[in-house]
């Protein structure tokens, strides 16, 4: 049994879950399952005080995200970074990899073409944390993680948590470590992911 925290119906998976390290599903037709999925998947973010969440984290290997910085709703299917400008470098947690924060260098300005949840094309070019938060739900439906950023002494530094994580993750045990979505929104902070 994997361990999993339960938001709108829909429960967290965390590190240690295989559906995390898989490539998600590009969807040909977007429908009103998919419609489902990401309004469930919206609730659970902001129920968990995240600021992004990715299909694969609740388990449905799908490109479809949700992310709210505070300034609306997105919800995007099959979204493509078509380019990638700058630098900047932001401590971000993660939602499945609960207790662990880590330093990731990332684009500072992004441009992202996606689909709306009804079909509508969309291009969107993010700054700072919309970028991050976008570079971050993108990189979960490739199978990529936070903790693949980590440098040699932060692998070191959190190498009992992620034992942890994944014993809990195999035998079912429940960890409630989340930080708060005010936390989460000032980029000298911690973010949920």
């Amino acid at each position: 049994m994997n361990e999993q925290r339960e938001g709108a119906g829909l429960k967290i998976k965390v590190f240690g879950d295989s559906i995390l390290r898989k490539k998600a599903k590009r969807l040909g037709r977007i429908t009103d399952e998919h419609r489902r999925v990401l309004s469930q998947m919206a609730k659970a973010m902001y129920d968990d005080f995240g600021i992004g969440l990715a299909a694969p984290q609740v388990g449905h290997s799908l490109q479809l995200i949700v992310v709210d910085i505070g300034e609306g709703l997105y919800k995007l299917v099959n979204p493509i970074i078509v380019k990638r400008q700058g630098r900047q470098s932001i401590s971000e947690g993660c939602l499945s990899v609960p207790g662990v924060s880590i330093k990731v260098k990332r684009a500072k300005q992004v441009w992202v073409q996606a689909q709306d949840e009804n079909s509508r094309f969309l291009e969107i070019e993010a700054k700072d944390l919309f970028a991050c938060v976008l570079q971050h739900e993108i990189d979960h439906l490739k199978g990529k993680l936070i903790i693949d950023y980590a440098s040699f002494l932060q692998k070191l530094r959190i190498k009992r948590k992620l034992a942890a994580l994944r014993y809990a993750s195999v035998n079912g045990e429940k960890n409630k470590s989340v930080i708060t979505r005010s936390a989460a929104t000032k980029q000298s902070r911690k973010l949920q992911l």
